[in-house]
């Protein structure tokens, strides 16, 4: 079974309801807005961090319209400098690949290494889009379904303001 199939079957055995697109690959929020696959904001941008001497991942999630402030994002979560993740890095963790990355991919960190940061204004979206680690393909679901199927990984979200 393949990363989008276990997030799938993973929803499905939550019994969340969830609406999926299929479209052309979409490796940046430009790209997304370009198909037009963006409504109400509803798709989520998703940065995969870590801090200076590698020892701390960080998946940060925010609305798609944010532009992301690492300093800040440092401060809010107490690293040392932050930077965008290797390509090698995403696929050890979360087992995806660069334009891919999303929220639903933590279902791969099986160890729980990797730390999850919500930025608060997501909490006020009826609802969120994120790949099912395919980027062909944009997953829809509330912001309370996304936690329940964030926290049957075993990983804990921590909010912060971005």
């Amino acid at each position: 079974m393949n990363n989008r199939e276990n997030i799938l079957k993973r929803l499905e055995e939550l019994k969340i309801n969830y609406k999926i697109v299929n479209h052309t690959a979409a490796f940046t929020m430009e790209d997304l807005d370009r198909l037009g696959l963006n409504p109400d904001n509803a798709v989520c941008k998703n940065l995969f961090l870590r801090d200076y001497k590698g020892k701390r991942h960080m998946l940060v999630v925010l609305c798609g319209d944010k532009q992301a402030d690492l300093v800040e994002i440092r401060r809010e979560t107490n690293s040392t400098r932050l930077s965008f993740a290797s390509d090698e890095r995403l696929l050890k963790y979360l087992d995806v690949k660069k334009g891919s990355v999303s929220a639903l991919g933590v279902i791969n960190d099986a160890s729980g290494e990797v730390e999850l940061y919500f930025d608060e204004d997501l909490k006020k979206c009826k609802r969120l889009g994120f790949h099912p680690n395919d980027n062909t393909a944009t997953v829809y679901l509330s912001f309370d379904d996304a936690v329940k199927y964030i926290e049957s990984t075993g990983h804990k979200i921590r909010f912060i303001k971005v």
